[in-house]
């Protein structure tokens, strides 16, 4: 019966309906951010010392343009499942890149409408609940079949995946950055394991990059796993610590796997 709903109300519905499995759920399996950590520990803070939040650091997006920020964020919405990440994410890029529709009969593109449009059974089931989630080649892949499913011939996918810290990969990445925040007309999707910078669940997730603030060298990540966080904003050097830690065993398929930026932006 859920089909025949509103896209809004049947992602309101499986919200709730996630919200109750989260609870329940306690296998290893590779979530987006399943099952924090704290809930063993009622005292734990809710963001680690690598993770600020956006309420308490608004001093860059009240001095600069930001251009991203203003762009991907009011699109930026709850994953529909506990594995729902990926398509949330690129959702949430594809309606920034493309903006309000014009028309009042228009609607905003929704997670589950992006699913029936692309009718990829595969990437339905690594999105619903208790579902594997994700590889990084996978979100490549699912990000070029939505460009195509939405007659975005213009854009292209560019990926970076770096495989060591160090300094120079570092300075690759502060230029990646740099170069993104200065337009909204590319975005970037980042593959990261959520705990290096919050401190809390230790697994891969996806989310977008909402600003750089090269002064401080900061980054606002826009969260899609929005039962626990809000937006946040992390030291780059941890941002590149969380892209290159491998998956943990207990993710299953997932192990070993490593992430990074998959880049939106103007062909050509």
């Amino acid at each position: 019966m859920v089909r025949f709903l509103h896209p809004y109300i049947q992602e309101n519905l499986l919200m709730t309906l996630v919200s109750l499995a989260r609870v329940a759920l306690l296998s290893g399996a590779a979530f987006c951010g399943v099952l924090s950590s704290a809930m063993a520990d009622e005292n734990a803070p809710k963001l680690g010392p690598n993770a600020t939040s956006l309420p308490e650091e608004t001093d860059y997006l009240r001095q600069n343009s930001a251009p991203d920020y203003w762009a991907y964020s009011p699109f930026v919405k709850p994953q529909f499942s506990s594995s729902a990440c990926s398509i949330a994410a690129v959702t949430a890029a594809v309606n920034g890149l493309r903006g309000l529709p014009k028309l009042a009969e228009d609607t905003v593109l929704t997670q589950t409408t992006l699913l029936e449009r692309l009718e990829d059974s595969t990437w339905a089931g690594l999105s619903a609940e208790g579902g594997d989630g994700v590889t990084f080649s996978q979100l490549v892949e699912y990000t070029d079949k939505t460009l195509a499913a939405l007659d975005m011939a213009d854009y292209q996918v560019e990926t970076f995946k770096p495989t060591t810290a160090d300094e120079a990969t570092l300075e690759k990445l502060r230029a990646i950055l740099a170069a993104n925040e200065s337009t909204a007309e590319d975005v970037l999707l980042i593959y990261f394991n959520q705990g290096v910078v919050t401190g809390d669940w230790d697994g891969p997730h996806v989310s977008l990059i909402g600003a750089y603030n090269a002064a401080k060298d900061r980054v606002l990540i826009l969260e899609v796993d929005q039962e626990w966080y809000i937006p946040y904003w992390t030291p780059v050097p941890v941002l590149l610590e969380a892209m290159t830690k491998p998956t943990s065993a207990e993710h299953g398929v997932l192990e070993n796997e490593t992430g990074g930026f998959v880049h939106v932006k103007r062909a050509g």
